[in-house]
């Protein structure tokens, strides 16, 4: 007898792991693909986090820790934010997680109740509008675009929110725009959800990873804003499974039995890895990292251009390209299956990010070398006829 819960007519399939998948299959079939679907770094975890792991399982460390980490791990996150940031973080209120998805959901299942609708932008990460639903909330969709640098407004927020509404969540660096919050942008929608008795949460996992300027932590605008972060993009651990959140005080103690009894505790050898991420040596590697993604976007960004997309934001974070394909296709969907089977070029077409003109748009992640994305350009000039 099949008779799955109601709530998975609503939760729709992550359309780019299925591309992605269809792209392994077509490597596997001997096809050169050039991956620009998936948002996960190229490169190698950084050799001193992997050999800490080593060293810790190595030594026997991989019994249970706390269910809100290893304590030194969330001082050590503590202090980060005091080094880089400038910012007082107790450690008590900071929750090593089973990466930002783990964060995501311990939050909404501590803040939804049944019919509680959260707003979101669209287009965003798709997964936030489904966990929300599967903690039994509505996520409400506000359209972004060009004129607010893809990022809701104060005004927009305000007038989206209903008696319903129980808090808005943002991100900064965002997918798939790779646009920024500034620390008044961020203030101002904090004293909206503020003044409405509602929940503020800010997704910054894609810090580290901006070009111009370094992103403004919402940790600074307030405590009593939950803020999510990750080990997978900027520190390069991504199936390490593991983040962090920073809880305002009163949750504390919910969260806190929700991971007891949701999760137990995160990995530990991944926590004993994620002790070197801090280190001198490290951070050297992960900005020299930093400095090779922005040369990437900066070589791929005009030569996209050239050939018909518009970007019409400048990503100044994340390691994503989101364009406007209209004046070449109708369909970025049919676009992007048309590019993988015709040229081996993997690209994320926009119905995966909401229902904001996501025919029109498609993602490209500068997620490979240099080199590979010139060949991946002159693939698509190829197919284009330019």
């Amino acid at each position: 007898m099949y008779r799955p819960a109601a709530r998975l007519a609503d939760i729709e399939p992550f359309h780019v792991v299925e591309l992605f998948t269809r792209a392994h299959q077509l490597q596997a079939e001997g096809r050169d693909i050039i991956h620009m679907e998936v948002g996960e770094p190229d490169f190698p975890t950084p050799e001193p986090i992997a050999h800490a792991a080593m060293a810790a399982i190595a030594s026997g460390k991989t019994m249970y820790t706390q269910a809100f980490g290893l304590p030194e791990l969330r001082q050590a996150i503590s202090d980060f934010y005091r080094q880089r940031y400038g910012v007082d973080v107790p450690a008590r209120r900071i929750a090593v997680t089973n990466g930002a998805s783990g964060a995501l959901n311990l939050a909404f299942a501590c803040l939804t109740n049944p019919g509680d609708e959260w707003l979101l932008a669209d287009p965003g990460y798709p997964c936030n509008r489904h966990i929300v639903r599967t903690y039994e909330g509505r996520p409400q969709a506000i359209a972004v675009g060009p004129q607010s640098n893809f990022q809701p407004t104060p005004a927009q927020v305000g007038a989206a929110w209903s008696e319903k509404t129980t808090g808005l969540l943002v991100a900064s660096p965002a997918n798939p725009t790779g646009t920024l919050l500034t620390l008044p942008e961020i203030a101002a929608l904090a004293e909206v959800c503020r003044a409405r008795k509602g929940h503020f949460m800010v997704d910054e996992i894609y810090h580290g990873l901006t070009y111009e300027t370094d992103a403004p932590t919402a940790c600074t605008a307030g405590d009593d804003i939950w803020v999510i972060n990750s080990f997978s993009k900027y520190f390069q651990m991504t199936g390490w499974r593991l983040g962090w959140m920073v809880i305002p005080e009163p949750y504390l103690r919910d969260v806190e039995k929700l991971a007891q009894n949701l999760v137990l505790c995160p990995s530990t050898p991944a926590q004993h890895a994620a002790l070197a991420a801090f280190r001198p040596e490290t951070i050297a590697i992960l900005e020299e990292r930093r400095a090779e993604f922005r040369r990437r976007r900066d070589f791929l960004a005009p030569a996209l251009e050239a050939l018909g997309f518009r970007i019409t934001a400048r990503p100044e974070g994340a390691f994503y390209l989101y364009c406007d394909s209209s004046a070449l296709a109708a369909d970025s969907f049919a676009l992007a299956r048309d590019l993988l089977e015709k040229t081996g070029v993997a690209a994320t077409p926009g119905l995966d990010f909401g229902a904001n003109a996501p025919e029109k748009h498609i993602r490209f992640a500068y997620t490979t070398g240099v080199d590979r994305l010139a060949e991946a350009v002159e693939r698509l000039r190829r197919y284009f006829g330019r």
